[in-house]
């Protein structure tokens, strides 16, 4: 599933097995799948937990997830049962403790600072809320408190095929020093590029989603572009 500029009453269903277009990813050459419990996020714990199960039972390669992960014992399960790193968006605005306290537990490379922002203000709780945070400002905390990884979205650009926000990616990756991931909006196989242009800034990969549904990326296509670019050693 999934939503245009995080508006649940836009939503798209694609397939009803994820476990399966999971596999479908990783034999078409994906090297780390991006998971979001949508419902989780609005809800505010897990709630497509067996989804995200059969999915780690599938595929081999790397799982990062979010969406609902507001508790220690929440993100401790997911590691546990084998997702790679879980992200933390509402959270790290209303409990930063909490993520500090996962960064120093579980390591800063399992845990991710989840960024969707709108008009550069932090949103949260399935994006159905601005904070009046500036999102640089959450990030340069953030980072204070041990992370040095950041997803992030703006949220007027994702599900739309506009393309991702490249100064705003930019400024971030700057401003903060962290590894920055770009999500919302990446479309095409020139936004990805894009993309990888930001790479001496300190942005080391993009997410995609919509357009691998809707075809207007091709997988294949775009890790092979990337990796011309940089003998081989491309991230998409």
């Amino acid at each position: 599933m999934r939503l245009v500029e995080g508006r649940p009453e836009r939503e798209t269903v694609y397939a009803d097995d994820p476990a399966a277009m999971a596999r479908r990813w990783e034999e078409m050459g994906a090297r780390f799948l991006h998971l979001v419990d949508l419902d989780g996020a609005f809800q505010g714990r897990p709630v497509n937990t067996e989804a995200v199960k059969a999915i780690l039972n599938t595929v081999s390669i790397p799982v990062e997830l979010g969406g609902g992960i507001r508790t220690l014992a929440t993100a401790e399960e997911w590691l546990s049962l084998g997702v790679r790193r879980v992200i933390f968006g509402t959270a790290a605005l209303t409990n930063p403790d909490l993520v500090e306290e996962a960064c120093r537990r579980f390591g800063p490379e399992r845990v991710v600072l989840g960024l969707d922002a709108r008009d550069g203000k932090v949103a949260v709780e399935g994006w159905g809320k601005v904070a009046s945070r500036a999102a640089v400002d959450l990030a340069l905390e953030m980072k204070e408190r041990g992370i040095i990884r950041v997803i992030y979205t703006d949220i007027s650009r994702d599900g739309t095929h506009r393309g991702p926000n490249i100064e705003a990616t930019r400024e971030l990756a700057r401003r903060t020093g962290l590894k920055v991931i770009a999500s919302g909006g990446v479309s095409t196989l020139e936004h990805i590029l894009a993309v990888k242009e930001l790479e001496p800034d300190g942005v080391e990969g993009v997410i995609t989603g919509k357009a691998l549904y809707d075809g207007t990326l091709d997988l294949r296509e775009a890790l092979a572009a990337v990796a011309g670019q940089d003998g081989g050693k491309g991230r998409c």
